[in-house]
């Protein structure tokens, strides 16, 4: 069975799932399903700690066992959105390019939409080709929030 915890941030309530040796999920906006045990493990304390450190700009990448349940296209994107480095932000277009598949750029954005584990597996990363912020499925302002910290961080 897989363990959950609730942790208070400055975007709000986020849970996070973890099946015993990875993180599978992060839950911005939504509650934990209810077959998870709500238990706070060493995986999470730290998983915590490490988005803790990033939201006040003192990490730039997680050091953490990452399992996200997707399709194998899925896989492929969600790969390429963790290159994607801090404080950069890459067009829909763009990651289409580096899975091979320059003409998937709205199966690129349903990927994102899918992405079980955000922030820890950075969409937010991603916008439109106008350089405007579309689509975050944890809500706009949040996607705001996370480039506008990695923008003030970008440069330590």
């Amino acid at each position: 069975m897989n363990n959950g915890f609730y942790y208070e941030t400055e975007i709000g309530k986020i849970g996070i799932i973890e099946n015993g040796t990875a993180i599978t999920h992060l839950h911005l906006k939504e509650s934990i399903p209810q077959d998870v045990n709500i238990i706070e493990t060493p995986l999470l304390k730290k998983a915590n700690k490490q988005l803790q450190e990033y939201l006040t700009g003192k990490r730039q990448t997680f050091d953490l066992p990452l399992a996200p349940q997707g399709t194998e296209f899925q896989q492929k994107v969600w790969s390429v959105l963790q290159e994607i480095p801090y404080g950069k932000t890459y067009s829909y277009k763009d990651v289409a390019k580096n899975i091979g598949n320059i003409k998937a750029s709205r199966a690129v954005g349903m990927a994102n939409n899918k992405n079980p584990i955000p922030i820890f597996i950075p969409c937010h990363r991603v916008i439109g080709s106008n350089g405007k912020l579309v689509g975050y499925a944890c809500g706009l302002d949040v996607k705001e929030k996370l480039l506008e910290i990695e923008k003030q961080n970008g440069n330590s």
